[in-house]
């Protein structure tokens, strides 16, 4: 039966806490430097590829947050400022700033119309583009919010991500995923790749991992995972979705022949949930599926 989830109160907690990183970033084309330049005396001004390679900011949490591979490709130059620096920007250089970040692509901006809550209070961090209201989220602003405004606003960014709801878990669900089936993680960094290897390994920190391709298909190896040939699904098989170039864009575990244990992304809003096989081809059935299946030793 398909039914709804909640992230617990201790999970919404650390979502509140982490989901606005510490340190504001702003991006800005090579163009709009010049306009800010007597304003950065207190803020870092990092070129854009300096920035990607920088370790500081390739935090999974600051990726996330601030949805790097969304922005422009006219981004040229980073902003880093403490909280409360563009507070002290002139109105119209703020207005401008929230402009050209509406532009490029930044994360944390959302339109006032994703809000179930009344955000009249946060006037002063609104912006008009072609008619839609934007709010721009920023550390100084959400630390002066209450707790209920910050968990009405939390919830309402987060299903934004993805339709909370999943399946309950088949019976024959192994021991080890109903632990997780249906929950949220309370930090960042888990992906189908982790999901997937925790549910063949049973190895409880692996779920927590940020796992990339090349990783994941060794450890397939490892694990005497073969592709087969077959398209008939059984209990412990791995699902894989690979785009035109062979990459793994998307992989989940077999429970039975209708239900996978599943995430559907890297962020802590994405829950390691309990999905259909018509979820999954909806979701990726444009890509090219594979199967892996344990190898069976013979003794």
């Amino acid at each position: 039966m398909k039914r709804n989830i909640q992230p617990t109160p201790d999970t919404m907690k650390e979502w509140i806490k982490t989901y606005i990183p510490d340190k504001d970033l702003f991006f800005l084309p090579e163009t709009n430097l010049a306009s800010f330049k007597e304003y950065v005396r207190n803020a870092l001004v990092i070129p854009h590829e300096e920035f990607m390679n920088h370790s500081s900011y390739k935090q999974v949490q600051l990726a996330n947050s601030y949805e790097y591979w969304n922005l422009s490709k006219e981004v040229a130059y980073v902003l880093v400022t403490p909280p409360g620096w563009v507070d002290h920007l002139p109105a119209e250089k703020k207005n401008e700033l929230f402009h050209i970040q509406v532009a490029v692509g930044r994360g944390l901006i959302h339109p006032v119309s994703d809000f179930s809550v009344d955000t009249s209070s946060l006037s002063g961090n609104m912006i008009e583009v072609k008619g839609e209201e934007y709010l721009v989220l920023h550390k100084a602003m959400w630390e002066d919010l209450s707790y209920s405004c910050k968990e009405d606003l939390m919830k309402d960014i987060a299903q934004q991500w993805e339709d909370w709801t999943c399946y309950d878990y088949p019976i024959k669900t192994p021991p080890h995923l109903i632990t997780f089936a249906n929950t949220f993680p309370s930090r960042a960094g888990s992906n189908c790749l982790s999901a997937t290897l925790f549910a063949i390994t049973q190895q409880e920190w692996i779920v927590h991992e940020w796992v990339h391709p090349q990783t994941f298909l060794q450890r397939l190896e490892l694990e005497h995972y073969r592709v087969i040939s077959s398209q008939g699904l059984r209990a412990g098989d791995v699902v894989t979705w690979e785009n035109s170039d062979g990459i793994i864009l998307h992989a989940s575990f077999c429970i039975d022949d209708h239900f996978f244990f599943n995430k559907r992304g890297q962020t802590f809003f994405n829950a390691w949930s309990i999905v259909h096989l018509d979820d999954l081809k909806e979701d990726w059935g444009r890509y090219s599926m594979k199967i892996f299946r344990k190898a069976v030793s013979i003794k």
